[in-house]
């Protein structure tokens, strides 16, 4: 009788056991979404954000101990792959001193090109009308009477502002328009920088010769004007190609180890990095005011020409190494984009391409935000922030 209870007991009906199951899950359903719940407030606490922060933080880089745990002639191996990889190292720096030699070789071929380009925005040459033929995108779907369509309006407008002012020179503002469309060089730009880089005519890129140290300079071309008498402002970036004796496994190819600008001939009062202001002093004895001049430095692009000096040890204050690395960046982005490409900065169409790249990276951040806010929303016991 006994097993028959037992029998009775453990055996059930399949329908009782699809509600039993239901059951279990709505129960479990609940913990879960209460334990989300308890969770959110948490990680909505400050300081339970900041232990966490920091307790992840200390976490980082830290070794997982596998190391720790291998045997001694298994950590004798590892040591030699460290030393070959120390080797791979300085095969790389030497690939990176023939790339330098090859940019130096391109660099003339190159040259040429950017000469013309020069010329016909300083108006030192007028192109002709087979050079001055622009093909449209192929992707665009016109047909032949509607690019005619479009050619006749164009020559009609242009004829059009030609009447309404006078004839201009090459292409005014050439590199002003070019440094205000890039937002990294643009944050340099004042209000006063802006009268003497109307008269910019050309940046070239100049590469250390052969056999010397790895350095280019930027040469920036000025045609004469009343804020300074120098024809030409130099920037020089030297570079190295060989790992740190000390950290060998941290080189990642050519760094620049300082750079040195130049002397400004500033015509007297046109000098836009220094300012002048009036201050009040008070005689602490007689109570008498007087006014002081001073003379302090002033923000403008054309402090890129004096750089911080990179001390023989090395060492700089925090200040200082961040002008330098922002420095450094403008310096490899004019070298490496603006000149190789200026006349699309100038239109705008590389800028647009730089953010077309930003906005596929978006793009995927937006589609996991929608993925996660999908997620809330499904959750019955989710409650929407006020």
């Amino acid at each position: 009788m006994a097993d028959l209870d037992n029998k009775d007991q453990t055996e059930m009906d399949p329908a009782d056991m699809e509600d039993v199951e239901e059951v279990e899950e709505e129960e479990t359903g609940e913990d879960n979404s209460k334990a989300r719940q308890l969770t959110m407030q948490m990680m909505q606490n400050p300081q339970i954000l900041a232990a966490l922060q920091e307790r992840l933080d200390g976490l980082v880089g830290s070794p997982s101990g596998y190391m720790e745990s291998l045997p001694k002639v298994v950590k004798r191996r590892v040591n030699a792959l460290k030393n070959l990889q120390v080797k791979c190292a300085h095969i790389e720096a030497k690939f990176y001193e023939e790339v330098h030699e090859l940019e130096r070789k391109y660099a003339a071929l190159y040259q040429p090109l950017f000469d013309k380009r020069s010329d016909i925005v300083r108006a030192a040459y007028e192109p002709t009308d087979e050079e001055c033929e622009w093909k449209p995108d192929e992707e665009e779907e016109l047909t032949v009477s509607k690019q005619e369509e479009m050619k006749e309006k164009a020559k009609v407008e242009e004829e059009k502002k030609d009447e309404e002012k006078e004839d201009p020179k090459g292409i005014p503002e050439f590199w002003l328009t070019v440094f205000k469309n890039v937002d990294l060089l643009s944050e340099m730009l004042q209000e006063h920088d802006e009268p003497i880089l109307k008269h910019l005519q050309d940046i070239k890129v100049k590469f250390s010769d052969a056999g010397q140290p790895m350095s280019f300079t930027l040469e920036f071309h000025f045609e004469p004007n009343d804020f300074f008498t120098n024809t030409v402002l130099t920037k020089t970036y030297k570079m190295r190609s060989e790992p740190d004796e000390s950290d060998p496994f941290s080189f990642d190819g050519p760094e620049i180890m300082g750079c040195t600008g130049c002397t400004i001939d500033w015509v007297k009062g046109k000098n836009v990095t220094l300012k002048t202001i009036k201050k009040k002093q008070k005689h602490k004895g007689r109570g008498t005011v007087r006014t002081v001049t001073k003379t302090v430095p002033n923000d403008s692009f054309f402090n890129f020409f004096s750089p911080p000096e990179v001390p023989e040890s090395g060492e700089l204050d925090e200040d200082s190494e961040a002008v330098l690395a922002a420095d450094f960046e403008i310096g490899h982005f004019i070298r490496e984009r603006i000149v190789p490409r200026a006349v699309l900065y100038f239109t705008g169409e590389a800028i647009e391409d730089d953010d077309d790249d930003y906005d596929e990276e978006g793009e995927e951040a937006d589609d996991e935000e929608g993925e996660e806010e999908a997620d809330e929303e499904n959750d019955p016991d989710y409650e929407p922030k006020v």
